[in-house]
C-alpha cells in the first residue's frame, strides 16, 4: 500500500513548468502504536515539517534543488531523532560509520562517501567529492583524509553517541541479530515512545527537489544497521540504489533492507522504467517498492519527483517519516499510512 499523502498529482504536458518542490524521508518501519508517545511524535512530525519548509524556502529564493537537498539532509544529520550524523546507529564493536551520497540531475555528477567516523556531516563531504574530486566515491580513512583537505568539519567519534543507539545496540545483541535502525525496541516496546518501532525501522534519512529551473537532485545518508560488522556498506552510497537523479526522469531517495536495494538497482530502476518503459511516477515506484523488492523481501521505501513535478513517497513498510512541500504551499508531513 502507498503512502496516503495526496502527493502525486496528474501527469502534467510536458510544456508546462511545474512548480519547485521538495521532499525528504527520515526513516521507514514497524509501528508500535501501544508504545507510541504522542510527545515523540509531534517531535517528529514538527522536525519534518520545519525540514520540508528550509528546503522550500531555498527553492523560493531560486535556490537550485542541489542546495535544497543538500540543506535538507545536513538538518536530519543535526537532528538526532533521525539515523544520520548525531544520533547514527552503532556497529558491533561500539563505532559509528556513516555513509552519504549525492547526485545533480542536471550533469550526472555525484558524489559519496562510506564508513566515516569523525566528519560531521557526511553529505557535505559527500557533495564537496562531486565538485572537487575526479571521483565518485571516498571510504574510509580516504574519505576522511579528503575531508581534512577540504575543510570539512571533523569531530570526534563519540560526537555522533546517544544513549538510545548504545541501548539499542544492547538490545540487538542480546538477540543475536543485525537491526535496520528503526529495527530493536521490538524486544522492549513497552519502554519506548518512538512512534516508529525503534528497532524495526530503516534509519536512513534523504531528499529529492526540483528547482525552478527545472534541474533534479536526490541526497541520501545514514548511519547504518544497528550491531553490524565494521565496514559494511548498504545502498544508502551507491548511485542507482539508495540515489539517483537525472534531468530526464527522476529523483529517488531510498530507505530500507539495503542489500535488496542495491541488488535491484533500486533508484534506478525507477529512472527506467520511466524511461523505457514509459510509466508514470506512480506505476515506476509502485512496481519497484510494492512488487520488486517485495518478492525479495525486501522492506522499506522510497520518495522520488519526477521531471514533470509529480510526487511519490511509497513504502511497504508500516510506517514512514516523510514530508514534501511546493513552493507557495505548506508543508505535508505523515508517519503512517
Amino acid at each position: 500500500m502507498s503512502s496516503t499523502l495526496s502527493a502525486a498529482s496528474d501527469e502534467k504536458p510536458v510544456s508546462t513548468v511545474p512548480a519547485a518542490v521538495i521532499a525528504i524521508h527520515g526513516g521507514a518501519g514497524a509501528i508500535t502504536r501501544a508504545a507510541m508517545s504522542a510527545e515523540k511524535e509531534r517531535l517528529y512530525l514538527q522536525a519534518l515539517e520545519q525540514i520540508v519548509s528550509s528546503g522550500q524556502v531555498i527553492l523560493a529564493a531560486g535556490g537550485t534543488a542541489l542546495d535544497a537537498v543538500t540543506e535538507a539532509v545536513r538538518l536530519l544529520e543535526e537532528c538526532p531523532l533521525f539515523n544520520a550524523g548525531t544520533g547514527a546507529v552503532m556497529t558491533h564493536q561500539g563505532t559509528h560509520e556513516l555513509d552519504a551520497c549525492i547526485m545533480d540531475g542536471r550533469t550526472l555528477n555525484a558524489g559519496a562517501v562510506s564508513c566515516v567516523s569523525h566528519i560531521r556531516n557526511p553529505i557535505l563531504t559527500a557533495r564537496k567529492v562531486m565538485e572537487e574530486s575526479p571521483h565518485v566515491m571516498f571510504t574510509g580513512a580516504g574519505a576522511e583524509s579528503f575531508a581534512r583537505e577540504h575543510g570539512q568539519e571533523m569531530v570526534a567519534a563519540d560526537y555522533f553517541f546517544t544513549q538510545e543507539r548504545y541501548d539499542q545496540l544492547a538490545r540487538a545483541k542480546a538477540s543475536q541479530g543485525v537491526m535496520l535502525d528503526h529495527d530493536g525496541a521490538s524486544l522492549q516496546a513497552s519502554v519506548s515512545d518512538d512512534p516508529l518501532d525503534a528497532d524495526r525501522k530503516f534509519g536512513t534519512v534523504g531528499a529529492v527537489a526540483l528547482d525552478s529551473m527545472g534541474n533534479l537532485a536526490a541526497a541520501t545518508s545514514t548511519g547504518g544497521m544497528t550491531n553490524k560488522q565494521v565496514g559494511r556498506v548498504g545502498d544508502t552510497p551507491i548511485i542507482g540504489a539508495g540515489c539517483y537523479a537525472s534531468n530526464q526522469t527522476v529523483a529517488v531517495s531510498s530507505t530500507g533492507t539495503g542489500e535488496v536495494f542495491m541488488r535491484t538497482v533500486a533508484a534506478y530502476d525507477v529512472a527506467a522504467l520511466i524511461e523505457y518503459a514509459g510509466m508514470t511516477l506512480q506505476q515506476a515506484t509502485d512496481k519497484v517498492v510494492m512488487e520488486k523488492l517485495v518478492a525479495l523481501a525486501g522492506s522499506g521505501g522510497m520518495i522520488a519527483i519526477d521531471r514533470l513535478g509529480n510526487v511519490c513517497l511509497p513504502f511497504n513498510s508500516e510506517g514512514m517519516y516523510r514530508g514534501f512541500g511546493r513552493v507557495g504551499q505548506s508543508p505535508t508531513v505523515a508517519i503512517y499510512k
